[in-house]
């Protein structure tokens, strides 16, 4: 094989350099597994595909926080007037009809803020899973493993979404999960049904503790080709069992193309849980957003959000004040398609919150505000 040939030449030429890392050999090996695969017939498609995501950005916060490190209910996008690295990852997807598996590595911003609790390596799993077709007539598989979230319409990759950054409600939602679900496609493709056993609430390893196994469950309805209606759940406990506090989380949202330029995002989180161990008392807290892109020619596109989080009792989002968190925000931003999957894309957006949540310049404030750029590729 040719690709061998060249690195044998290289090892030659380059003995004197250290042996490479496990993951770097990982990586030869995925490459090189797919060479093979497609220098064997290059005209029949194999079952190995190998695709990446990189994107860049810039956000200057006018909060101005000297450690660098934006609100900590911001998990994408959470760096402040430096160039980073938000989100990078290569994936290996093997597929045949009967068979899928998903290995993604990652690294970046997002994943050292999302995953902080995880333990080394776990932090660079982007997305690690394996499923298998359990029915020869019907689209009904069985997956499991570290798998994309659920829950919600927006996801870590930013091109995937309306707006550079993420909404108050999906920070503060499961990017990912770590379980086992079963899912059924119709043959229509107008439903799509899963349920869910995991881990607990975004998390590849339990707390400490916990042998509480959580559930969820997925309901996906497109009537058209311009409507996606979606429900969404999460029931279970992500304390240790010794101060157990069952939480029950619903997202709904829709989905709706008004014209070929015109497109309507709107979502609705509600959530409650246990005061304490026992308790028949609930803490609750809810978002809504809503969303709205137009095409204004083939290569810009611009995007509208406003949004409202409500965790009174500091459930999801920790404050330490009289009314806990209670924050509106706005957004615009614009999307410029530089070239065939590369994506340039400015945004503005503004918080207010009813106590002083935000930092600004060191003080306490009601008001985050910043402007950000994002570059973004897909391979």
């Amino acid at each position: 094989m040719l690709l061998t040939t060249i690195l044998n030449h290289f090892r030659t030429l380059f003995s004197f350099l250290p042996k490479p890392s496990k993951s770097v050999n990982l990586l030869v090996m995925m490459f090189g597994f797919c060479q093979v695969a497609y220098s064997q017939d290059e005209e029949t498609a194999s079952p190995l595909t190998i695709s990446g995501y990189l994107e860049a950005y810039y956000i200057y916060d006018f909060g101005n926080p000297q450690d660098h490190i934006r609100p900590d209910f911001v998990y994408s996008f959470n760096r402040h007037n430096e160039v980073n690295l938000n989100l990078g990852y290569i994936q290996a997807s093997y597929r045949t009809e009967q068979i899928r598996a998903n290995l993604a590595l990652m690294a970046g911003t997002y994943a050292n803020a999302n995953l902080a609790a995880e333990p080394g390596a776990l932090k660079n799993i982007y997305e690690a899973s394996i499923g298998v077709k359990i029915s020869k007539n019907h689209d009904l598989w069985i997956d499991a493993g570290i798998l994309p979230s659920h829950i919600g319409f927006e996801s870590a990759v930013g091109a995937a979404c309306w707006n550079m950054t993420r909404s108050i409600l999906a920070d503060n939602s499961p990017y990912f999960e770590t379980g086992a679900k079963v899912s059924y496609t119709s043959a229509n493709q107008r439903w799509f049904v899963s349920g869910l056993i995991l881990n607990g609430w975004q998390r590849i390893q339990r707390v400490d503790g916990n042998n509480t196994p959580a559930f969820g469950h997925q309901l996906t309805f497109r009537p058209t080709k311009k409507i996606t209606l979606n429900s969404s759940s999460f029931v279970g406990n992500d304390k240790p069992d010794s101060v157990r506090q069952m939480r029950y989380f619903h997202n709904f949202y829709g989905q709706i193309e008004l014209t070929e330029r015109l497109g309507l995002t709107a979502g609705f989180d509600i959530g409650a849980q246990q005061q304490s161990k026992g308790s028949k008392s609930y803490d609750v807290w809810y978002s809504p957003v809503l969303i709205a892109s137009y095409q204004v020619s083939d290569k810009l596109r611009i995007a509208a959000r406003t949004e409202y989080y409500a965790d009174p009792a500091e459930v999801i989002i920790s404050t330490g004040t009289p009314h806990g968190f209670k924050t509106v925000g706005y957004s615009v931003n614009a999307d410029l398609a530089v070239a065939e999957h590369v994506l340039w894309r400015i945004e503005a957006r503004s918080l207010k919150s009813k106590d002083q949540v935000f930092e600004d310049d060191g003080e306490p404030s009601q008001v985050n505000t910043f402007v950000g750029t994002s570059l973004s590729v897909s391979f």
